[in-house]
């Protein structure tokens, strides 16, 4: 039996979505995930976007394409498909055919090979697994920055050796001339210059008498594991607290509570995992001063005298600034931070959604 469908039955929503050449895929709505799909949806011609709310995040990493093969309508006017790394795209390609002709662009906010577990006994092998087949079957892999792209590429031979036998060799060959970084773009919000009360020696000379009346910030709270907790004996009186409860299935894709900005870790001072600060760049935006650890994707970004290797490092920058604010609130941070910004970046972004005519899966 054949069933013909009018047009004019057809809602003028779904109409409208037909028509669109570009397919933005999310599995994990929210956070820097969504910042970045509505942000595209909004700038670049011919959007249409299909999500899943930012929750469970294991099981959209499990299931995600079976929900979209469903909630995708088939359309001809589709050109290219682009998807964050928590979507299993080999899934979603096999299970629709008629999206596996698209250019796909695969978007790694976080990747699942180096992330830090207790014990290597505990990392779902799945996961890292299912980045890999969709780094094979994409035309474009983008990484949010160099060290999300190394780090996931040279992880790649050891990770397969989990596999007790038959292993697949020479993969991270493979995907490595797809691959490229595409910083993520960032909104900045208007800021105006600072209140000029903040830089008049009359302030700097009441800061300086109050630094030197005050005593020195705990050293306990930059070798804490857990700075709140240190900072609630403090007021308590107490010597221990107890560890705040984080239920590994509400973290996001990269273990963190949002997208994979913190989880837990073998060394007890050992920085969150961070492979794009966005935060910390709206912050430095705002006129905050950055202190970060020299590891993971800092150095990229924040010159030397902002990067710290020890907690004792970080103690004594501390102590220095408590007792000379005025030091702070003079400074300029040497962090051009409109490089990262989507005016700095949209044309990247519209480049890597334009289709070619001579592309051939």
């Amino acid at each position: 039996m054949c069933v013909l469908f009018c047009s004019k039955h057809i809602p003028e929503e779904i109409q409208n979505s037909l028509s669109m050449s570009v397919l933005l895929v999310e599995a994990f709505y929210g956070g820097s995930h969504k910042q970045l799909i509505d942000l595209l949806r909004e700038n670049v011609e011919d959007c249409v976007s299909y999500t899943l709310p930012a929750k469970k995040w294991h099981w959209r990493a499990r299931t995600a394409a079976l929900y979209f093969m469903q909630a995708i309508p088939a359309s001809p006017s589709y050109r290219v498909l682009f998807a964050s790394s928590v979507l299993n795209l080999s899934e979603l390609v096999a299970l629709r055919p008629d999206l596996a002709t698209l250019k796909k662009v695969l978007y790694f906010h976080e990747n699942q090979l180096v992330y830090p577990v207790r014990k290597s006994q505990d990392r779902d092998f799945q996961y890292g697994y299912n980045q890999v087949l969709s780094c094979l079957v994409a035309d474009v892999v983008a990484f949010n920055s160099s060290f999300n792209m190394e780090s996931f590429l040279s992880s790649i031979s050891s990770f397969m050796k989990m596999i007790p036998d038959h292993r697949p060799k020479d993969l991270d060959k493979l995907i490595r001339p797809k691959c490229r970084v595409l910083h993520f773009p960032i909104q900045f919000p208007h800021v105006t210059s600072r209140p000029e009360v903040l830089l008049s020696p009359v302030e700097e000379e009441k800061e300086g008498l109050l630094s030197l009346s005050s005593p020195p910030a705990p050293k306990a709270l930059c070798l804490s594991p857990e700075p709140e907790a240190a900072i609630r004996d403090q007021r308590e009186g107490t010597g221990q607290a107890e560890a705040p409860s984080h239920p590994r299935e509400e973290r996001g894709p990269g273990g963190g509570k949002e997208e994979g900005d913190g989880g837990g870790e073998e060394s007890h001072v050992r920085p969150l995992h961070i492979v794009w600060p966005h935060r910390w760049l709206e912050a430095v935006h705002c006129g905050c001063y950055p202190l970060c650890p020299n590891a993971l994707v800092y150095p990229e970004i924040f010159p030397e005298e902002y990067l710290y290797s020890t907690p004792e490092q970080l103690y004594k920058k501390l102590q220095g600034l408590c007792r000379r604010p005025y030091v702070v609130r003079r400074h300029h941070v040497k962090v051009d931070t409109s490089s990262y910004s989507w005016a700095a970046r949209k044309e990247d972004f519209r480049s890597l959604l334009a289709y070619k005519e001579d592309h051939h899966p």
